[in-house]
């Protein structure tokens, strides 16, 4: 059985093929209220953009090493808009001094038959989850502030229940290789944050 046709396309702003240095985090519920007022002080946009997306990630298991991996995501709120696929690679070992983690990061808008296509390239749904939260920019930062549910009932994702106490909180800048230098940007920005939310290089292969 062929697979269904899936139009790809990089998302605007040319963050195909980047870099993604990230820091992450958590705030308590009851402190969320307080994060959100100081990054509206801090932030350009003082209105932050709401969103709530259904996540689900995809895994593809080959003969050696770790399975590939890829994130398709859609939002809840405006279902008409195309699907987002991402990739994103090991963490750089690199310059242990470095302030964020480094990773490669590929973005590309789909249609909506992306789940079908990766099916039928011989990927299997591994997890899927809802975020909900709130996106904060400054310059070229970016700031997400999401609530993670997790799906009781596949594909049913008015049926969910919260996976803690907490919601994530991630610093990122999307940049070309080598541009390091975003790193200690980003460190001056989360001490800011401080004490509200600590914000520090973790590496995802711990919380896998």
């Amino acid at each position: 059985m062929e697979a269904p046709p899936v139009s790809v396309m990089p998302v605007t702003g040319g963050t195909i093929n980047m870099m993604e240095y990230l820091l992450q985090g958590s705030v308590l519920d009851q402190a969320l209220e307080s994060l959100l007022h100081r990054l509206r002080g801090l932030c350009d946009n003082m209105e932050p953009e709401i969103f709530a997306d259904h996540e689900l990630v995809y895994l593809l298991k080959g003969q050696q090493g770790n399975p590939f991996l890829l994130r398709a995501r859609r939002s809840l709120s405006h279902p008409a808009a195309p699907w987002h696929l991402r990739y994103l690679g090991q963490p750089e070992v690199g310059d242990k001094s470095r302030h964020a983690l480094v990773r490669n990061c590929v973005d590309v808008a789909a249609s909506h038959s992306l789940p079908d296509f990766l099916n039928e390239m011989g990927f299997r749904m591994d997890h899927e989850f809802v975020a909900k939260g709130h996106i904060f920019r400054r310059g070229a930062l970016k700031v997400v502030v999401s609530k993670l549910s997790r799906v009781l009932v596949p594909g049913n994702t008015e049926n969910t229940e919260p996976l803690s106490l907490s919601s994530l909180v991630e610093l990122s800048v999307l940049a070309p290789a080598g541009q390091d230098t975003v790193s200690e940007d980003m460190r001056s920005f989360a001490e800011q944050l401080k004490p509200l939310v600590h914000l520090e290089k973790i590496d995802p292969k711990r919380h896998m």
